[in-house]
């Protein structure tokens, strides 16, 4: 049974603490990071021991391109996202077929060392925000919905489960919500006819969403991840949503107006997401896991969904997928060396 929780480790290799808290029953997923990579061949070893202690274990990574990608020695190094679009707007059709072949060998290497997903694309505008920046596929909706959809192609393709982020769309919003709250003083309507369209329109495509730890404060008072408004209202009521809902970070800054880390997991989960992720402090995730031992356990059948087709493949300390493989890595890298 999957359960509602998804923390990290701190390196490697699993200490006796890492064992014990993935046989805890609300430990559902894994997530790593920069600080868990040392090669492919280490991080199969790792994900395949996870798997011994908990076959039902989901893991998963943050490995968008650009700036946001952990898997790095020995893995493809992906260009931002945002460089398919500014392509996008001069030769639309090469943009779309490499946004698919990134998203194919994205998901490939990934699925190779033993990841179920990666939290990817990026449905946001790239606006006035920092922290999203070139993460985003371009300045405007009509632009991302394709390049988007045709990464996410690529993604499923391969075998991965896709997550959208940062529903309503956190690129209007200066603010880093890592370091700071996060308030956006649109109106509904304005998030609704802009922000909120690529995930409106990508919907069919998106096995999952991450809501953004941003205060629309002229819609909600709540955070959008702790907000049964955004969440239960328009996600699941109005949009018919019906894919699982990972919370951002409940470490992060803009989350700890709802308290402490079992407050925080309980809000998010109480607020309709079926997976919350408490990183980079341990501490906090044991009180988030004593938080919520009593919880039901989440919907089964939609996490599922999010299980990746790992290939049962010996992986050396150098990846080598096949022909397809070694032929699109080196038109990615082309690309990547253009920019």
């Amino acid at each position: 049974m999957i359960g509602a929780l998804m923390l990290d480790i701190a390196s490697t290799e699993l200490t006796q603490e890492d064992i014990e808290l993935l046989q805890a029953p609300q430990v559902g997923g894994m997530i790593l990071f920069a600080r868990n990579i040392e090669s492919p061949a280490q991080v199969r070893a790792l994900t395949d021991h996870m798997r011994q202690i908990r076959p039902d274990i989901l893991i998963a990574v943050d490995q968008e391109g650009g700036r946001v990608q952990r898997l790095k020695k020995g893995f493809t190094l992906l260009p931002a996202m945002g460089h398919f679009g500014e392509l996008y707007l001069t030769q639309p059709e090469k943009a779309l077929d490499l946004a698919e072949q990134s998203g194919w060998l994205m998901a490939t290497e990934v699925l190779a060392v033993g990841i179920d997903f990666s939290f990817a694309p990026v449905l946001d505008i790239n606006d006035v925000s920092d922290v999203i920046g070139d993460r985003a596929f371009a300045q405007n909706v009509a632009d991302i919905v394709p390049l988007a959809s045709a990464f996410m192609k690529g993604m499923q393709r391969a075998g991965m489960a896709t997550t959208g982020k940062h529903f309503p769309g956190h690129g209007s919003v200066k603010v880093d919500s890592h370091v700071a709250a996060a308030i956006d003083l649109r109106s509904y309507e304005e998030i609704y006819n802009n922000d909120m369209q690529s995930f409106i329109k990508l919907q069919p495509q998106l096995d999952a969403l991450m809501p953004a730890h941003v205060i629309y404060e002229n819609v909600d008072p709540n955070p959008a991840g702790f907000s049964p408004f955004w969440i239960q209202n328009v996600l699941r009521q109005q949009l018919k949503y019906d894919g699982v809902l990972f919370s951002d970070d409940l470490t992060m800054q803009a989350a700890c107006v709802a308290g402490g880390a079992d407050a925080r997991i309980r809000a998010a989960l109480d607020a309709g997401c079926d997976m919350g992720l408490v990183c980079n402090h341990r501490e906090s995730a044991c009180t988030a896991l004593e938080g919520i031992k009593n919880f039901a356990l989440p919907n089964q059948e939609r996490l599922e969904r999010m299980r990746g087709k790992i290939p049962n493949i010996h992986i050396a300390e150098q990846l080598d997928l096949g022909k397809e493989w070694q032929s699109v890595k080196k038109a990615i890298e082309e690309f990547k060396n253009t920019r």
